[in-house]
């Protein structure tokens, strides 16, 4: 649980929106190619791609190299053998069916408008050839004929398959209740165990449902007979009545709500799919341009008690190593890394305070690696005042023939302010060196006062005092005292 709340470590929004934008991208491919021969494909390039992963993971390095070279051979392929399917793909959809439409396969297409022109059609023994694309498409069998887009009617369909008329003698395709196609020309099929009685139709309906599952009605100009071709089996009605109900069997099975229903259920698997590839992929290309970096951040104590003072501290940073991707790592400044360790509970002397995951703050998608050093010895006080005489502190020597008779600094005493146990051995505060050396007469100067330790500080009206001296002439019975 824990190494995969640490994959998930760091997420910004950015990772997020990046995910669902390109899942969404997959899916919508999904919905424009399915059921085509080029989804197949692409199906089996990801799939190629999840080995050459896996291979690269295990270390296996001719296999990689096998599977990418593959893939890109397969990307050329995908594109020269499949260019008329994704073109009429293409061409025949609109910018909201490339967005977010749905697409509804052969569920809304008015199954009795075509079942009264096929009757008809038989009754008159007009041959007819009408095709109806499933789950796969026909865009890469189907290439030739003329791109009409009509509305579906029964005297569309009667006119393009009355002799003489221009289309008449190749076949209808109909998609999502319209004749996208007409006149076009199905591949044949090279079954030899066809009966003597099925003609070239038949032949040509044989051939175009062994290469995809789409339904091929198809009407005998010799005999009036209607017959449906599915899964390369010819199915002949016998009651013309039964048109209609067949189609729609041949279609769909079910009835349209349980179709639509079992739609829905498919299209959220692929959504699902979809994102978890994007996910998986995601991660790949994240952690494989991971790069490692180290950071000294500077150590943010935090004090509840104002009154809590730092006297020593073992370390003021701590060196962080982390990973990321290698853009963020190149944009990422110290200032947007911080350590943070909280006094609450710490106690009036030495401390030993640990330095955790918990106390460091990462931009998002920055992995903390390793912290060094993991702690810190600190020694705090609580703040007091003590009131302590003050001494000058003289250094050198007086001039030859000069005495130094008597001095005074003002004030005597002064307030200084510092953690309890600086205080504590703290008897007496000196000035900082006054030199002899250049006193040859009396006077006063103002001195600073030499705080030790450096954290005591002194009363702000006496961070400086006032040393009076009186120097005089050295008398020879001084000597003689001396």
């Amino acid at each position: 649980m824990e190494q995969f709340s640490l994959i998930f470590s760091g997420w910004r929004w950015q990772d997020f929106l990046d995910i669902v934008f390109n899942a969404y991208i997959l899916f919508r491919l999904y919905v424009l190619f399915r059921g085509t021969n080029v989804l197949r494909v692409l199906l089996a390039v990801v799939a190629m791609w999840i080995i050459g992963r896996t291979a690269n993971a295990m270390g296996l390095v001719i296999t990689n190299w096998v599977m990418q070279g593959v893939i890109t051979v397969a990307t050329f392929i995908i594109i020269i053998v499949f260019r008329n399917e994704i073109s009429g793909v293409v061409r025949t959809r609109s910018i909201g069916f490339f967005l977010w439409e749905i697409p509804k396969t052969q569920i809304n297409t008015p199954v009795h408008i075509i079942s009264d022109a096929v009757v008809e059609l038989a009754r008159a023994k007009i041959g007819a050839l009408i095709v109806m694309p499933l789950k796969t498409g026909v865009d890469s069998i189907v290439t030739s004929g003329a791109d009409i887009n009509a509305s579906l009617s029964r005297e569309m369909l009667v006119n393009i398959f009355w002799p003489g008329a221009p289309l008449h003698d190749g076949a209808a395709v109909i998609q999502r209740g319209k004749i996208t196609r007409a006149g076009t020309i199905l591949p044949l099929s090279q079954n030899r165990h066809l009966a003597s009685k099925y003609g070239t139709r038949h032949r040509a309906a044989l051939g175009l449902t062994e290469q995809s599952d789409a339904l091929v009605i198809v009407v005998s100009e010799e005999r009036g007979k209607v017959s449906l071709v599915k899964d390369n089996q010819i199915h002949e009605v016998r009651d013309s009545g039964e048109v209609e109900a067949l189609i729609k069997q041949y279609t769909g099975g079910p009835e349209p709500v349980k179709r639509m229903r079992r739609q829905t259920r498919e299209l959220l698997v692929a959504a699902m799919a979809c994102l978890l590839c994007t996910t998986g992929l995601w991660l790949s290309f994240s952690r494989g341009m991971e790069t490692l970096a180290n950071y000294d951040v500077p150590i943010e104590f935090i004090k509840p008690d104002k009154k809590m003072n730092i006297i020593y501290a073992s370390a003021s940073r701590s060196r962080l190593l982390i990973s990321g991707a290698r853009p963020l790592i190149n944009a990422l400044s110290l200032d947007q890394m911080s350590i943070k360790i909280s006094l609450d509970g710490a106690a009036v002397g030495k401390n030993k305070l640990a330095i955790t995951r918990k106390n460091v703050q990462l931009p998002p998608g920055i992995r903390l690696k390793n912290i060094e050093p993991d702690q810190v010895e600190l020694t705090l006080d609580t703040m007091a005042e003590k009131q302590v005489p003050v001494q000058a502190d003289f250094s050198g020597k007086l001039p030859d023939g000069l005495i130094m008779t008597r001095i005074k600094v003002v004030p005597e005493t002064v307030s200084i302010k510092g953690g309890e146990l600086s205080l504590d051995s703290v008897t007496t505060v000196f000035t900082e060196k006054i030199p002899l050396e250049n006193l040859t007469t009396s006077g006063l100067a103002y001195v600073p006062l030499v705080m030790s330790p450096a954290t005591l500080r002194p009363d702000d009206k006496h961070k400086k005092v006032q040393v009076r001296y009186t120097i005089s002439q050295r008398r020879p019975d001084d000597d003689t005292k001396s």
